[in-house]
């Protein structure tokens, strides 16, 4: 079912949307969403690994629909990368055939230089794309340099590019941008203003069992309460990396292929690496250690509601 983003009316009915796709938003993060798609305004988001910042923008191409472009950001990443490059080997075979053909310099020049050997990246296939708005993400843009964040934040204010051969290539419809940093390098104050922003935090435990049992469903409902009381409890310790929603949700799904429905030591010992992916951290889970962390969070466990009784037969 296609969802204009023209047609959400509501913060309300967006978070409904959402909640439909197995993405669970709460206000702060649904209202962000909402007013970046009214305004057309890229919306940044930042926070820790894990916390759902890139499905933020997966979840908004499956809802609208559009066409996702990701463009994975890293140290290094120029401007021919993420914007375009020319196709060189096509260019140099037409080239050839041109010169055989007799054309002139500025014919072959005219021919080579055209749209048809023009490789383009995320960024222009953003611009270019005619039919529908796409969803732009670009992911993880702290771990870029400054130089392109600066070209960035001129592709972001116009959504327009110059190409020296071909022109200005400007957008028909603007794209819905999701940026994500995981904060490994400050984003720059002009790149700021540019977007909408909120900070994604881990979810609180209500939140999370929510989340177990939206994208994993054949979860218990005590088995998810259990799983997401051990996760927050870990995240209160002093780990190198902190557990994301998304270790959650790949540990419940292996516990559910081991046909485990509740948490004990032997269980949380082998399968510890589903939620742990530092070799500091689970050492110092050893021992006795995971024994009092595991009674620790199950005793925060609070009461299940009782299971509705059985409608008599007959």
């Amino acid at each position: 079912m296609t969802h204009d983003s023209r047609l959400i009316s509501s913060i309300d009915e967006l978070q409904a949307l959402l909640e439909r796709e197995l993405y669970i938003a709460d206000r702060g993060l649904a209202t962000s969403i909402y007013l970046a798609l009214k305004l057309q305004r890229p919306l940044l988001l930042e926070g820790e690994a894990g916390v759902g910042k890139t499905e933020v923008a997966k979840v908004l191409a499956r809802l609208l629909p559009a066409e996702l472009i990701r463009l994975q950001c890293y140290e290094g990443l120029d401007v021919a990368t993420a914007l375009y490059e020319w196709n060189y080997q096509r260019q140099i075979l037409r080239l050839r055939l041109a010169e055989h053909e007799g054309k002139s310099a500025a014919e072959i020049e005219e021919l080579i230089f055209s749209r048809a050997y023009l490789l383009e990246r995320p960024l222009l296939r953003a611009i270019t794309r005619r039919e529908a708005p796409p969803v732009l993400l670009i992911d993880e843009v702290d771990r870029a340099d400054d130089g392109f964040e600066a070209f960035l934040l001129e592709v972001l204010s116009d959504f327009q590019v110059t190409i020296p051969e071909l022109g200005t290539v400007r957008a028909e419809h603007v794209p819905y941008v999701v940026l994500t940093s995981n904060r490994s390098r400050e984003i720059g104050d002009a790149l700021r203003r540019r977007c909408l922003y909120l900070y994604i935090d881990h979810p609180t435990l209500d939140k999370e069992v929510r989340i177990l049992r939206a994208r994993v469903p054949q979860a218990g409902a005590r088995l998810a309460v259990e799983i997401a009381c051990f996760v927050q409890a870990l995240r209160r310790r002093r780990l190198s990396k902190a557990p994301g929603v998304a270790e959650t949700i790949d540990w419940a799904q292996a516990l559910l292929r081991l046909d485990r429905d509740h948490l004990d030591l032997e269980t949380v010992e082998q399968t510890l690496g589903c939620v742990l992916k530092d070799h500091h951290d689970l050492r110092d889970l050893g021992g006795g250690e995971l024994e009092a962390a595991l009674a620790a969070a199950l005793a925060e466990v609070p009461p299940l509601p009782a299971a509705p009784p059985e409608a008599a037969a007959g």
